[in-house]
C-alpha cells in the first residue's frame, strides 16, 4: 500500500504532505497557545491539521520503510539510517503533539471548560506542553527532511 503510486515511489509523493502539515501543526499549536484572542479562529484549523499531520507523518514513515526495503533489501546506506532514525522519533513526537493540541483545544473551549482555577492551570500546563512539543516537532521535521534530502541528493 505504501510502496508505489502509479509506478512511482510513494514516499517521494507522500513526504510532501508531511513536509507541509507537520510544521503547520507546530505553528498552529504555538499560535493557539500564545494568542488566546485568535483561538476561536484557529480551533477547527488546529484540530483538522493535527489529524492530517499525524496521518501524513505516519504515511511518510511507512512509505519510506517500503522504499528502503525495495531499494536496499535490508542494507541501507548510513545516510538512510540517519534519516530513518530521525523519522523514528518524528512520528511519535507528532502523535504526542496531536494529542496535546486536541486536548488544548478541548480544555480551552469556553463552553466546555469547567469552572475554577484548577481547570485554568491544567489548560496552561497542556498549552505549555504543546508549545514545547511543537518546538521538538519542528526540530525533528527539519532534521528528518534535511537528512533525507542529503541522502538522496548528496551534501
Amino acid at each position: 500500500m505504501f510502496d508505489q503510486v502509479l509506478g512511482l515511489p510513494a514516499h517521494a509523493l507522500i513526504v510532501h504532505a508531511a513536509v507541509i502539515f507537520v510544521p503547520l501543526l507546530a505553528a498552529l499549536s504555538i499560535a493557539y497557545a500564545a494568542l488566546p484572542r485568535l483561538r476561536h479562529k484557529l480551533d477547527w484549523a488546529l484540530v483538522a491539521t493535527a489529524v492530517v499531520a499525524l496521518g501524513a507523518a505516519f504515511a511518510a514513515k511507512e512509505s519510506g520503510e517500503a522504499l528502503e526495503a525495495r531499494m536496499f533489501q535490508g542494507r541501507p546506506s548510513p545516510a538512510i539510517e540517519v534519516h530513518s532514525g530521525f523519522a523514528d522519533v518524528l512520528v511519535p513526537v507528532t502523535a504526542l503533539l496531536t494529542v496535546a493540541s486536541l486536548l488544548m483545544v478541548w480544555l480551552t473551549r469556553a463552553r466546555r471548560a469547567p469552572e475554577g482555577g484548577r481547570s485554568r492551570a491544567v489548560a496552561l500546563v497542556v498549552s505549555a506542553v504543546a508549545v514545547i512539543l511543537a518546538v521538538v516537532v519542528g526540530y525533528y521535521v527539519v532534521r528528518t527532511g534535511h537528512t533525507g534530502a542529503t541522502a538522496v541528493w548528496g551534501a
